[in-house]
């Protein structure tokens, strides 16, 4: 084994038969495999999260696409790098394939580079983005390209990228290797299969100058991976493991572990757009109304930092962050939404019922839409006792206010509305 070229990039897939995941797009008859194969793909761009394959898609299409392939780093890479390309691939007959890893990282102007080559057919473009495109690329570029998401890892393909794995490591080092335990590696992953890969091999390397038989357990994974955790992620994976600690520290009312780990982010030049929108969602889904000033805070922040950027923006992450660790917590709206759909997975589509229908025609209101309904400004208290459930599921109960102080007095005044219907 070449000593510099990491496990897992000597694993990488060079063909779809090898690749493992994907199957609702890389899968025998999928959409994007017909494409590749037919060697007519379309401008697109790979969202999903990290080390489930988009960089390996995008290698394998330049390995069996007989045009010229250009990759760039978004974070590394500007406008007079776009161009460069675009200039090159006007040389070309069949126009050129530009990979753009991190295509979120790209700001207007880059972005706007690309779109006269993509529209004429000058250059084909594959972008990666761990961000929601819908965000992060400008309209007329999405506009132009096809959107893949791309899913998580399950278990069963880690646990064959980590059979791929031991047998490459034992061939080119002339060992035995046991894997005794795997939960480990595999929570340590993360579900992402490079770092899955990385921490196999680091756990092999920590020992192959003593024994030709290595036997990989939980213990050893752990000790190993806290002892080598700068090694382990040179790669940029701790970038998850931060902001998740940063979420976490917010979720757990801790101001002060919040503004570390900021900090940290802030510190390695992290895509300041890409923390406040952490905070939105954090905002509502761990706040919600217990404190409904916190949505409207973080959505301020967001736009705040938008328009200033670093270094100054820095406070305002800061106050924001600080303002939701120490607020009231409830995840009340976020359960409301997964009861309720939930609800309809199992119900399906259920009928609304007439009185509430809306009845812009004669022959609607002849056959009873709208019939029946109490405008509820026209009542006490603007409230008119109505059921606004279909008849299946009536007297079902899908939002149930957290214990605070603001919650408590939605309870409330819910109960006063509606008795012993929904249980408040």
């Amino acid at each position: 084994m070449t000593q510099n070229i990491p496990l897992a990039e000597l694993l990488r897939p060079k063909t779809l038969d090898e690749y493992i995941g994907q199957e609702h797009i890389a899968g025998k008859n999928a959409i994007l495999r017909q494409a590749i194969e037919s060697g007519n793909i379309p401008s697109m761009i790979f969202w999903g999260p990290p080390g489930v394959g988009k960089t390996t898609l995008a290698f394998i299409i330049s390995q069996q696409l007989s045009r010229p392939f250009v990759t760039l780093s978004a974070v590394s890479s500007g406008v007079k790098d776009v161009r460069k390309v675009i200039a090159n691939a006007k040389e070309s007959a069949g126009g050129a394939i530009l990979f753009i890893d991190e295509i979120h990282r790209f700001n207007k102007s880059q972005q706007d580079s690309l779109l006269g080559a993509v529209e004429k057919g000058i250059i084909t473009l594959i972008g990666a983005t761990t961000e929601n495109p819908s965000f992060e690329v400008i309209s007329p570029l999405l506009s132009r390209c096809q959107v893949y998401i791309l899913k998580d890892l399950e278990k069963e393909h880690l646990l064959e990228l980590l059979k791929r794995g031991k047998i490459k490591l034992e061939t080119d080092k002339a060992i035995k290797i046991i894997i005794k335990e795997d939960e480990a590696l595999l929570r340590i992953s993360g579900g992402d299969a490079r770092k899955l890969l990385n921490a196999l091999e680091l756990v092999v390397n920590a020992e192959i100058n003593i024994n030709k038989e290595i036997t990989v357990t939980n213990e050893k994974v752990q000790k190993v991976i806290q002892k080598n955790l700068a090694i382990y992620d040179k790669s940029g994976e701790m970038h998850y493991d931060i902001i998740s600690a940063f979420i976490k520290s917010m979720r757990g009312s801790d101001p002060n572990a919040a503004v570390y780990w900021l900090a940290r982010m802030v510190e390695a030049g992290e895509d300041p757009k890409f923390i406040a929108r952490r905070m939105v969602i954090l905002a509502s889904e761990d706040i919600g109304n217990a404190n409904p000033t916190a949505l409207v805070l973080a959505q301020s922040c967001f736009d705040a930092v938008n328009m200033i950027g670093y270094p100054e923006c820095r406070i305002i992450l800061s106050q924001t962050a600080i303002y939701l660790a120490s607020s009231p917590k409830s995840n009340a709206s976020y359960m409301a939404i997964q009861n309720a759909q939930q609800m309809v997975n199992k119900a399906g589509d259920l009928s609304v019922p007439l009185h509430i229908r809306n009845a812009p025609t004669n022959l609607m209101k002849e056959i009873g839409y709208g019939k029946g309904y109490k405008y509820a400004h026209d009542f006490k208290d603007n409230f008119a006792n109505l059921e606004f459930l279909p008849d299946k599921i009536k007297g079902t109960r899908f939002y149930n206010p957290g214990n605070n102080s603001r919650e408590n007095e939605l309870r409330a005044r819910l109960r006063k509305f509606w008795k012993n219907k929904y249980g408040y």
